[in-house]
């Protein structure tokens, strides 16, 4: 079985939504698991609720320090804990572009709108007055500028003629505890999918010159159209348990160099000899801009001359 992604829910308030996740990662095939619950305000109720269940919390308030000296704090706190993902779960504090940077890709937040309409607070109140008929909930990913990342998933909810903020709002909470569970789950998910990871490779490989991808040996490769092949994708081939990408190396010094520092990330692909080396991409934590390096260094190697000229002209320089 495969590890789970390692989750840490920040909140300020009772700890509602953070339980929807908790009591979600304990059922059979979850795909994450909770290391920390981190507050703001150490008197939080969310707190308690994660100490009974036996989750590692840790809490520093605000109030006193400058913003991004709490947020080092907290983000000391996060990696402690060996987190790789942030669920935002009522944590009542803008977080700076530096922090958010920090996390990119790896921080949502739920939202009790269905965005982009109403972002920011009194959502209720807002919908109810612009006459809606739905209020709802929105699970997204967290960038700089506020309730504006990426959507995973919504849950619209009708908003009945007699409703006030206060009834909306319960209405729609339970909507967002059935949501955020399952969008965390696919989100953290989708780093360990065949589906995906592939999905990854393809866009970088065929954005080189003159690409294509065919399927060789089982796996899908890319190469120079009715040319050599640079890179390959390796899924659970000869049954290793493993997805990596295939991409051809200087040779077996460089080989055994990528290996002796990072042996769980890089290893040697059976059948390709040295001059090709295994990067594991089912480790939750790839580094996407590094293997489009490793694709373009690929590529180039048996690229032919009249596409790397232009390049070799401007190493000169």
């Amino acid at each position: 079985m495969a590890a789970k992604a390692r989750v840490a829910v920040m909140l300020s308030g009772n700890g509602t939504t953070m339980s929807s996740l908790l009591f979600h990662s304990r059922l059979p095939d979850c795909p994450y698991e909770i290391v920390l619950v981190a507050s703001n305000d150490p008197d939080a109720r969310g707190l308690k609720i994660a100490e009974a269940e036996g989750i590692p919390t840790f809490a520093q308030r605000h109030k006193g320090l400058e913003r991004e000296a709490h947020e080092a704090i907290m983000d000391a706190a996060l990696r402690e804990a060996g987190a790789e993902y942030i669920a935002l779960a009522g944590y009542m504090r803008v977080l700076t572009e530096s922090f958010v940077d920090k996390w990119t890709g790896r921080m949502l937040n739920t939202h009790p709108s269905l965005l982009p309409k109403f972002k920011g607070l009194h959502t209720h109140e807002r919908a109810i007055e612009a006459g809606e008929t739905h209020g709802g909930c929105s699970v997204h990913v967290v960038v700089p500028e506020l309730d504006a990342g990426p959507l995973l998933g919504q849950i619209a909810v009708h908003i009945l003629p007699d409703d006030t903020p206060e009834t909306l709002e319960r209405r729609v909470l339970m909507a967002e505890y059935q949501l955020y569970p399952r969008m965390l789950a696919d989100y953290v998910s989708r780093e360990r999918s065949p589906e995906f990871l592939v999905a990854q490779v393809r866009e970088r490989a065929l954005a080189l010159e003159e690409t294509d991808e065919v399927l060789s040996h089982g796996m899908p490769s890319f190469g120079i159209v009715k040319g050599k092949k640079f890179a390959y994708v390796s899924l659970d081939h000869h049954g290793d348990g493993m997805i990596a990408l295939l991409v051809k190396i200087s040779g077996p010094d460089e080989q055994a160099q990528l290996m002796d520092m990072d042996p769980e990330r890089y290893y040697r692909p059976a059948y390709f000899g040295d001059g090709w080396v295994s990067i594991r991409l089912d480790l939750g934590d790839t580094d996407w801009d590094a293997i489009a390096d490793w694709l373009r260094r690929s590529w180039r190697s048996v690229a032919p001359k009249r596409l790397t000229a232009l390049l070799d002209a401007a190493e000169e320089f």
